[in-house]
């Protein structure tokens, strides 16, 4: 067992660092995209249950994710 943590050690790191970088530049850019708009995200997502809204922000989110899993790769 020992020799699996000798050998994996640096992997393990390096996958952890990488997925600290891409949720906080995540977060970053999610902070951005909600700054931008001009009105209130969390108020038309839960109170008028803005669906459109919603699907918007979903199909970004992914879209973001795409960007910054290509970017670190």
């Amino acid at each position: 067992m020992l020799h699996f943590w000798e050998t994996h050690w640096g992997q393990l790191v390096s996958a952890l660092i990488y997925s600290l970088i891409g949720i906080s530049m995540f977060a970053l850019a999610f902070t951005v995209l909600r700054k931008m708009m001009p009105f209130n995200v969390y108020k038309e997502l839960e109170e008028d249950q803005n669906i459109a809204l919603g699907i918007l922000m979903a199909s970004v989110m992914i879209g973001i994710s795409i960007i910054i899993s290509s970017a670190i790769r």
